[in-house]
């Protein structure tokens, strides 16, 4: 599934920054967990965190949404925009006015749809919960009829999507601020997993499964 250029998702500023490789897009979202949701609730806008969970297929996001499933109840056709961003360095000039970030970011674009059916809903969940911990879904208890009533997720289309990515080191070196006696370059931001922190209410004997001692695919 391409990703369409809309008047929402077209490259004004930075263009060259800009990219509307289906692949960029999906390595993005491969590769985080937590997004955040822009939706207006009773005339408000609101920016919501949120986790979701990238369809194998790449073609729909799935994510947990209490309070935009009601504002999507109270107007079905409201759009909403789902951000994903992750920050690769920052950016160290000659000049304030030339430092900057190095990040990778995408942002959809739609009509969020409600997920109404068990199946469908339980599924979703799955998506949602192997994407952030695979072979989690599977070791746990799944989730009782009433636990999925209580449920909110929402199904957003990868289409409508907008991707920017900022790399490599200042671009000031060339300018008059290049013969500047002052430190310019990328202090390089890694995200890392800490060590595993046992629930103190863990019964005796119970061993830290496969799937949770393999290096976690999410960076």
């Amino acid at each position: 599934m391409d990703i369409v250029e809309t008047e929402r998702t077209r490259h004004r500023r930075l263009r060259e920054q800009g990219s509307h490789d289906r692949e960029d897009l999906l390595a993005i979202l491969r590769q985080g967990f937590v997004a955040h949701l822009g939706v207006t609730v009773d005339g408000v806008p609101m920016v919501l965190p949120t986790v979701f969970g990238l369809d194998p297929a790449g073609d729909v996001v799935y994510f947990h949404g209490s309070v935009a499933s009601r504002s999507m109840l109270a107007g079905p056709e409201t759009t909403v925009c789902l951000t994903v961003t992750h920050v690769d360095g920052l950016v160290l000039a000659r000049s304030v006015f030339e430092h900057g970030v190095n990040y990778r970011s995408a942002m959809l674009y739609g009509v969020p749809r409600p997920v109404t059916d068990d199946a469908e809903k339980l599924a979703g969940l799955r998506v949602l919960t192997e994407h952030i911990t695979p072979g989690q879904w599977d070791y746990v208890r799944q989730p009782s009829r009433k636990e999925l009533a209580a449920t909110a997720l929402l199904a957003l289309s990868t289409v409508e999507a907008s991707v920017k990515i900022r790399t490599g080191p200042p671009t000031d070196a060339d300018g008059p601020d290049g013969d500047l006696r002052v430190w310019a370059g990328v202090r390089p931001v890694a995200p890392a997993w800490g060590p595993l922190v046992a629930d103190p209410e863990l019964g005796a004997g119970i061993a830290v499964p496969d799937h949770l001692r393999a290096e976690p695919h999410i960076r």
